[in-house]
């Protein structure tokens, strides 16, 4: 019998592009005088353009302007970026970590290493179990799963919710509370994953009401958060009666797709209210939608967000049908809907402990509040909380109540109310209120 022979490939050619022309990176602080230009050239590989986002997004740098053309086999973009105040980056340590993330030996991982205090996704997680939850939202549920996790015993180092169309999705990272080490004790772990089932199932005895499921690795949560949504299809759930809208009429997001028949493209274009990270949740979307975006042009108006995706399919197709050009439309619009919240937003800082976010969450929760969006990380033995919340019946928080949670909660948290409903006055400050407490501050004194 004849023997067949493979031909060998060298496992190294398929980067041998990369190598003879590798990405270059070039930050220009003089060009113009109230941004920072951002340029990146380089071998064009599928994904690369959420890849770069991604990447200035978790910095939290504000893309205000944007030119993407990867026309062929060369990937060229432009961005206009500043930091959250509108001023120029002029942290050395923050250009050095871009020019090393994005220019010929960028690999993600490698740059953590280097440099530990910002983590791309989560921040200072170290050894966790990530645990995925999706399910169908009601008032109490993230207390309720704070409990069973801090009565099995585990600590919550990370975690982030969001909320839309009545549906939940968070990503928790956990430890052991007395090893702080990854839990894989599968005993422990299907008993965990039972009781959060249970919870997620609620009153239902439909299966699909709730999904729990486990990873070891590393998850960049933004992007996982969308591809839990977009599976669940919460895009389908719009107009569902008692439904809050965060955007005012105004800036209710404009989606149209037309065709460019010169060069065969879809032209996705795209207005709305302008906000940080808006480009990355509209690229992440296309990108797990499986459309390739070849030219792209990003700017902000005042208030207002534009911007234009010429796109094909991965197999070379554009929307030609109506079905299609809708289910991209709703998609694009629950992407750009899941991040944005009108609420209050509640900011706690404390000495983390094992059951801290079960008890922060079920004074919430006994105070009649409802979290529409969450946010906890740890960074040394400092617990940051931000939670977003309504009245448990939708309405905005009444100013009593925002009293009752700063006298049950501040004597041992730094508490701060960011935004208060413009019907009501902001309360007088008391006790540790009296601290100026503003997170992105704070998180940039543990992160220095």
């Amino acid at each position: 019998m004849a023997r067949v022979c493979w031909p060998y490939f060298d496992p190294e050619y398929e980067n041998l592009s990369t190598r003879i022309n590798p990405p270059r990176v070039s930050i220009d602080n003089s060009s113009c005088s109230d941004c920072t230009l951002v340029k990146v050239d380089s071998v064009n590989k599928p994904g690369i353009l959420l890849e770069v986002v991604q990447i200035l997004t978790d910095l939290d740098l504000i893309i205000t302007k944007a030119y993407i053309s990867s026309d062929g086999g060369w990937f060229m973009d432009v961005f206009h970026v500043t930091d959250q105040q509108g001023k120029k980056l002029a942290d050395s340590k923050t250009i050095d970590y871009i020019e090393k993330a994005l220019g010929p030996k960028g690999h993600i991982t490698d740059v953590l290493k280097a440099w530990p205090g910002k983590r791309v996704g989560v921040h200072s997680v170290g050894d966790h179990t990530a645990i995925e939850l999706i399910g169908r939202d009601r008032p109490g549920l993230l207390s309720e799963i704070s409990a069973v996790l801090a009565n099995l015993h585990f600590n919550v180092v990370a975690a982030e919710v969001w909320t839309h169309n009545r549906r939940i999705a968070c990503v928790v990272y956990v430890n052991d509370n007395s090893t702080c080490q990854p839990v894989d004790d599968p005993n422990r772990l299907s008993t965990m994953e039972e009781q959060l089932k249970n919870i997620l199932r609620g009153c239902e005895d439909d299966e699909k009401v709730g999904r729990t499921s486990f990873s070891m690795g590393f998850t960049h949560v933004d992007r996982r958060l969308h591809q839990m949504l977009f599976a669940d299809r919460d895009y389908e759930g719009g107009g569902l009666a008692n439904e809050v809208d965060d955007y005012p009429p105004c800036f209710q997001p404009k989606i149209t797709i037309e065709r460019c028949e010169e060069k065969g493209y879809s032209v996705v274009s795209v207005r709305c209210k302008d906000r940080a990270k808006l480009m990355f949740d509209i690229v992440c979307t296309l990108t797990d939608m499986q459309y390739v975006v070849f030219h792209a042009t990003i700017s902000s108006d005042g208030p207002y967000a534009s911007q234009e995706y010429f796109i094909r399919h991965m197999d070379g197709c554009t929307l030609d049908t109506e079905g299609e050009k809708e289910r991209v439309i709703k998609c694009i619009d629950a992407a750009i809907r899941r991040r944005v919240s009108e609420d209050l937003r509640l900011e706690l800082c404390a000495k983390d402990r094992v059951g801290l976010l079960s008890d922060v969450t079920r004074i919430l929760r006994e105070n009649g509040l409802s979290v529409t969006r969450a946010g906890v990380t740890t960074i040394g033995e400092q617990a940051m909380n931000v939670f977003y919340v309504r009245d448990s019946s939708g309405n905005p928080v009444d100013i009593k109540t925002i009293e009752a949670l700063r006298k049950e909660i501040g004597h041992t948290t730094m508490f701060n109310v960011k935004k208060v409903p413009t019907s009501s006055k902001a309360p007088e400050t008391k006790g540790w209120g009296k601290t100026s407490f503003f997170f992105g501050n704070l998180l940039e004194r543990f992160l220095a």
